[in-house]
């Protein structure tokens, strides 16, 4: 067995690239290799059990072997594996579809596949470039972002995305990208939520009078943002926006690739969490409970009504991709949303929610704990050596990669952002396990903070 695990960790080395490969590591160390798991947990090749606490990638909404969703691909793959979406039609994209329209908000009922989250706001995002050249408005193409949000890796989602550490040694192209001030409330400083909100809103309408209405297609928006570090904008945040958009004749274009099919206690967070209902939703992730790609949005028929029927002057909209409909992976999202329907997870994630809130902020007591903060099933931890600090030192990220690895070593895999610890189970996640979370980071940041010095 030690042989076998001994080949893949040279297959490694040697011939994987990885995502956030630090290069002067190229060849010289492996990943952790897991071999196998069950519910909310994975297997390490050493036998120990970890809890999976960011479900995988945010996207194990309903746990791993869940028989329902492999049946079906299995049987999608034996039926019918591939059909070309320019072509031909398949049943379960069309189901696919119908039901996902039956879970958004408003009138977004057209539902348009793609092959992941990325792929899904390039697309949306495209759809703006399309929509306003058909509309005649070839100057009505810039797009507006946060710090701090993120989008993909494609040329442009990498563009719109606010992570400023993923710019270097990549060449953003952002001649149509305009960011505005992150949401982060630790930024308000001495000013009220309320206060903060209103010199963020004041700063769209500034950026929008600056740049021109004429030229501005989408404002690009998560509901919360999530890989910058769970960043919860202020109550009132979206809806006030979404009105700005409206009079101006801007998409907004919501970023639910984290935070759809259940993250948050709902099947998307965007109207009935976050108040508002977009124009356009990407999704991805939980679509497909992780166990194959998949990607798409929802688009308003109000939208679409501009730019089709009589209003489509001869226009196509072309954009696609060769795994655009897949049966199989529309096939498992079909077998997971069913699943989540009868097993009720996103009530369940719901129920779970203030629990999950309240246990995670249990652990502000502890020394270096800077900020707890969540919604739904989602949150995070901010471990600073000096948590009177806002922005993170190179220190404090070094004391954070250290609780992630004692909790590691302790049975919980965290998600590293930085100085952040981020935590997002399944949604199938108990109260006991949700305890065994929070007292495994107790004990990780008890442990190296006593070693840093804290709390003396």
């Amino acid at each position: 067995m030690a042989d076998m695990f001994g080949g893949v960790q040279e297959a490694m080395r040697e011939h994987v690239l990885v995502p956030a490969q630090e290069m002067a590591k190229l060849g010289k160390a492996s990943q952790p290799i897991l071999t196998h798991a069950e519910g909310i947990y994975v297997y390490a090749e050493d036998g120990r059990r970890l809890i999976d606490g960011p479900a995988g990638m945010w996207c194990a909404q309903v746990g791993y072997g869940r028989r329902e969703i492999v049946d079906a691909m299995a049987h999608q793959a034996m039926t019918l594996p591939y059909a070309s979406p320019w072509y031909m039609a398949t049943s379960p994209a069309a189901l696919l579809a119908e039901k996902i329209a039956t879970l958004t908000p408003g009138d977004l009922n057209r539902i348009f596949f793609t092959t992941g989250g990325s792929t899904a706001v390039d697309s949306a995002l495209r759809f703006s470039e399309f929509y306003n050249n058909v509309l005649g408005r070839p100057r009505k193409k810039r797009i507006i972002v946060r710090y701090d949000g993120y989008h993909g890796s494609t040329a442009l989602t990498a563009a719109c995305t606010g992570r400023t550490g993923n710019w270097p040694n990549f060449d953003i192209q952002q001649d149509r990208i305009s960011f505005l001030s992150s949401p982060n409330p630790r930024h308000a400083g001495n000013r009220t939520q309320e206060e903060f909100l209103d010199d963020l809103v004041s700063e769209f309408e500034d950026r929008i009078e600056e740049l021109g209405a004429d030229t501005i297609a989408a404002f690009l928006a998560e509901p919360i943002l999530a890989s910058g570090g769970v960043i919860i904008p202020p109550k009132g945040y979206h809806a006030r926006f979404k009105a700005i958009c409206e009079k101006h004749d801007i998409l907004y274009i919501s970023d639910e690739v984290v935070t759809g099919f259940g993250r948050c206690g709902e099947w998307f967070a965007s109207e009935k969490v976050f108040g508002v209902v977009p124009d356009i939703i990407t999704f991805a992730k939980g679509v497909t409970s992780g166990y194959v790609p998949l990607g798409g949005l929802a688009i308003s028929d109000k939208v679409l009504a501009r730019v089709s029927g009589d209003n489509a002057k001869g226009s196509w909209f072309t954009n696609g991709y060769t795994y655009t409909n897949q049966p199989v992976a529309c096939a498992a999202a079909l077998a997971n949303i069913a699943l989540m329907e009868r097993d009720g997870v996103v009530e369940h994630a719901r129920d779970q929610a203030d629990y999950f809130a309240e246990r995670l902020r249990s652990l502000s007591d502890l020394p270096g704990v800077a900020d707890v903060r969540s919604v739904g099933l989602v949150g995070c931890v901010q471990c600073l050596l000096d948590t009177n600090r806002i922005d993170p030192l190179d220190e404090d990220k070094a004391f954070t990669r250290e609780i992630d690895q004692r909790c590691f070593e302790l049975g919980l895999i965290v998600r590293p952002l930085g100085d952040l610890c981020v935590i997002s189970p399944p949604l199938v996640i108990t109260r006991e396990q949700i305890d065994d979370i929070v007292a495994i980071m107790r004990q990780a940041i008890s442990e190296v903070g006593a070693a840093h010095g804290l709390g003396r």
